[in-house]
């Protein structure tokens, strides 16, 4: 079981005593122990969407910054209310907007970076620097400094591993308190900055928080489709490493695809696809783009042009193989009933294979058994089918960058590299 941690009362400061207290903490007052030989974490917490859920009242939890059960099932409710569609997901920003515009001032209790996730606690980070920007615009700099131990049970016997840093306050406090940041991060250690927002948010703060060599965890969900992707390609190009939690999202349906031609009669009809649908939730594509480049790139396929179909709402485009005939793919945005967490989640996949010699083949993969009616449509009849429902991970975003985190990865995945540069080129202006 991953080590739970066990957090002294934070101590307020002024901020420009912070990086003497720390010295003192630990030459004095920790002494005996050196600290965690790990990483830096540095996270831009925003949580706007859990900040207004609470002003207006619709939850009555602390501000952890955490999707915890009782705030998804909230946001999925204010939806219809306030008259969005229904496809509309979790951490869409446009529900987080939405919600702003109602009335509603409840007071709220901010442990935004003093609850830490055990994901991520476990992995013992030497310090936690959070940034949490409040609703309250001309809310000035405040500043909380702790120190954190493994509990006894779990052998730490009182011995610190790391501290927490927390600076909270409107943006533009925050912004003026990037000089106090920096010399807060070890030059000795890797450090990851996460930025856990939409990326059409601060540019500026961006990119003085994660300049190279400190890796990037950012959600190409979150944000505009051109934005993220075109800011995924820049970062890629410029040798940082970047990881992207909505490419981590793809693991299962890029197994599962895998496992659908692993047998000896399929392996070769990936040679002979004809053609390539993917459905979507919402108009958010990147994730339905970001598996589309990653089955091209894998088979070889140059991508001779892009258009948008059916009156803008959908992507197609034309690939060639390496034997030189066409591929065709759509990419169609569908309306859901019951979304999932983050915009542009996947619906469906599929595959059409025309193999010489042999029957077409159609894969058709689904997120849940439902979804595949659409894809079923249109001359199935004649074609060999095999058709599976995608096991989807049940995990947090802390469960997804802790992993990153215990996986060093101090490189960008080569594999998302590739992808990420053909999404942008599949991405009409």
């Amino acid at each position: 079981m991953a080590a739970q941690l066990t957090l002294q009362a934070p101590t307020a400061l002024p901020p420009q005593e912070v990086t003497a207290y720390l010295e003192r903490l630990w030459g004095e007052d920790l002494q005996h122990s050196s600290g965690a030989a790990s990483f830096s974490l540095v996270v831009y917490e925003p949580s706007w969407l859990q900040q207004h859920l609470i002003r207006t009242g619709r939850v009555s939890c602390g501000l952890t910054g955490l999707l915890e059960r009782d705030v998804i099932q909230a946001a999925k409710a204010a939806v219809p209310e306030l008259g969005l569609p229904l496809s509309t997901a979790v951490m869409d920003q446009r529900l987080a907007w939405a919600l702003g515009q109602q009335p509603g001032n409840r007071p709220m209790e901010d442990l935004r970076g003093q609850f830490v996730s055990a994901a991520i606690s476990g992995l013992t980070p030497r310090r936690l620097i959070t940034l949490a920007p409040s609703l309250d615009e001309g809310r000035g700099l405040e500043t909380l400094v702790a120190a954190y131990c493994p509990l006894p049970e779990e052998g730490g016997g009182g011995q610190a591993c790391g501290d927490v840093v927390v600076l909270r306050g409107g943006r533009g406090s925050l912004e003026q308190a990037l000089p106090l940041v920096q010399p807060l991060i070890p030059p000795e250690l890797p450090c990851w900055v996460w930025w856990n927002s939409s990326l059409d948010e601060a540019p500026q703060l961006l990119d003085d928080l994660a300049p190279p060599p400190r890796r990037l965890v950012v959600d190409s969900s979150l944000g505009q489709p051109r934005r993220c992707i075109d800011l995924l390609v820049e970062r890629i190009e410029a040798g940082q490493a970047v990881n992207d939690l909505n490419w981590l999202r793809l693991r299962t349906w890029r197994e599962s695809l895998a496992m659908v031609f692993d047998p000896p009669s399929r392996r070769n009809a990936l040679e002979h696809v004809v053609q390539l649908d993917v459905d979507v939730e919402g108009d958010h594509p990147l994730k339905g783009l970001l598996l589309t480049a990653w089955l091209a790139d894998r088979l070889g396929w140059h991508l001779v042009d892009t258009y948008r179909v059916e009156e803008g709402e959908g992507i197609g485009a034309e690939f060639q193989r390496t034997d030189g005939v066409s591929v065709q793919f759509r990419l169609m945005p569908v309306p859901v009933g019951s979304p999932k967490l983050h915009p542009g989640a996947l619906v469906g996949l599929r595959l059409i294979c025309a193999p010489e010699g042999r029957p077409p083949l159609c894969v058709i993969l689904c997120s849940e058994s439902g979804g595949c009616m659409r894809l079923e449509a249109g001359g199935m009849a004649s074609m060999e089918l095999a058709e599976d429902v995608v096991p989807l991970p049940n995990e947090s975003e802390e469960m997804e960058l802790a992993r990153l985190l215990s996986g060093g990865h101090d490189t960008t995945n080569p594999l998302m590299a590739a992808s990420a540069r053909l999404a942008a080129r599949l991405l009409p202006d």
